[in-house]
């Protein structure tokens, strides 16, 4: 079965310049991705994604649709 999910991350490039993504599939199950690029990372980040779930599962998601000042 293939499910889509959706994961909030966040990107920095460190110090030597390394790309780092970070992102939490669960409060207790983290991803790390990084690459020489932002894009890398990213992807990098996206195959720990998929590896994680593999091994704990994927959350149960709701959607909601906000209104944001500005």
């Amino acid at each position: 079965m293939q499910r889509d999910i959706t994961v909030p991350y966040t990107i920095e490039q460190d110090e030597n310049g390394t790309w780092c993504a970070e992102a939490a599939l669960t409060p207790q199950s983290f991803a790390n991705g990084e690459g020489a690029t932002r894009e890398a990372a990213i992807e990098d980040l996206k195959e720990a994604i998929a590896a994680l779930a593999d091994a704990v599962g994927v959350p149960e998601q709701v959607t909601v649709t906000v209104e944001v000042d500005g």
